[in-house]
């Protein structure tokens, strides 16, 4: 698709994988320390790259950033490869539900039948 801003599974995944982390390590974390984690993860997943394990290294630095051993990267690196379908599923299917509502909000969804009209009347 060679599209990687709206990267929603992405997100998830990072959030989900830290506090399964910090509940590894007995690591409890605030209300206020989850909200944040899921603000700073929303904003650092913007920017992420779209290739496999790429989500690791946001991990690593949300985990120093509430200071939860990096070492519990190592419990992820075997079921990663497997989450990582589901995450690119997540982030096509987020993605395509932010198109259509673009398309709907500036008014260019159409049904398929007045799309086909449309296309036969620019082409008289």
């Amino acid at each position: 698709m060679g599209y990687s801003f709206n990267l929603d599974g992405s997100m998830m995944y990072c959030t989900f994988a830290v506090m399964f982390i910090a509940q590894v390590y007995g690591i409890d974390l605030s209300l206020g320390q989850q909200v944040m984690m899921v603000t700073i993860l929303m904003l650092t997943s913007k920017g992420m790259a779209g290739v496999p394990r790429a989500s690791l290294v946001v991990i690593a630095a949300t985990l120093g950033q509430f200071h939860i051993p990096e070492a519990g990267l190592v419990l992820l690196l075997g079921v990663d490869h497997f989450l990582d379908m589901g995450r690119s599923a997540t982030n096509v299917v987020g993605n395509s539900i932010a198109t259509a509502v673009v398309s709907k909000w500036e008014d260019e969804l159409k049904p398929h039948h007045h799309a086909a009209a449309s296309h036969a009347e620019q082409r008289a």
